[in-house]
């Protein structure tokens, strides 16, 4: 039996990179899992390859009729929610921080910290209902030890940091657990943003060269930790911000 069986799980930005491979674990683990994306056909070519157990929806995390409407699907496909990964994020490219126009700005905040806002409206009744719920937002090594060049993205991560501590003091009394996973970069559609620079096997190097362990995040490391942090190994962990960092922020 798998860690995860029988939960109910939505994953938000999770046709590809870090959220595809949490969407993918969870599956593997015994989960029934929305994949949830604002790329559809992603979604949906990700749901495919997990076959009966997942499912594929259209969302904008920012917006928050769409996140009340993924929350509807969820429970009218597999009857609740047990689990939500506030994964999706967006960045810009690494620049001096009054390069950044507001448009940016306030969509990244949109996309990075009120979504989970949104999200907390629309699932938090339905677990304090039943007592029980696992929330878990990805934060980021940015909102713990910030690079230069992406002041406002940092900013927006030390957010997700701080509300999941501050979600967990107030829903632990409802059985809901809330922990950041707090990933180092990984190879990812956002990697040359984060760096400024084009994505070269010499420009890797500078920066995996901050990271002790010697190489970027992967998706199946963040989605072993979203594993053990969503099953009753973590039953009495809540609160946490957990590095997925190799030393990064030691």
């Amino acid at each position: 039996m798998g860690q995860l069986q029988n939960k109910v799980a939505i994953v938000t930005g999770a046709a590809s990179g870090f959220g595809e491979g949490i969407a993918k674990a969870y599956v593997e683990e015994g989960a029934k899992v929305v994949i949830a994306d604002l790329n559809l056909e992603g979604a949906q070519r990700v749901a495919a390859s997990l076959g009966a157990n997942a499912l594929a929806v259209k969302c904008d995390v920012a917006n928050q009729a769409d996140v009340k409407a993924l929350v509807a699907r969820t429970v009218e496909h597999f009857g609740t929610v047990d689990i939500v990964v506030n994964n999706a994020g967006t960045t810009y490219r690494n620049q001096p921080m009054l390069d950044v126009d507001e448009a940016t700005f306030d969509r990244m905040f949109d996309v990075n910290v009120k979504s989970i806002y949104y999200m907390a409206h629309a699932v938090v009744p339905l677990m304090r209902a039943k007592k029980s719920g696992v929330i878990l937002n990805v934060g980021s090594t940015a909102g713990i030890r910030p690079r230069p060049g992406l002041t406002w993205y940092n900013a927006s991560k030390g957010a997700v940091n701080l509300m999941s501590k501050s979600m967990a003091l107030e829903v632990g009394g409802d059985g809901i657990r809330v922990n950041a996973l707090c990933p180092v970069m990984g190879a990812t559609g956002l990697l040359e943003s984060f760096m400024g620079m084009p994505d070269t096997p010499e420009n890797r190097a500078r920066f995996i060269a901050t990271i002790p362990l010697g190489r970027l995040c992967e998706p199946a490391d963040i989605a072993g930790a979203a594993v053990y942090l969503a099953s009753d190994a973590a039953r009495f962990i809540t609160g946490v911000e957990f590095p997925i960092d190799g030393g990064r922020t030691v």
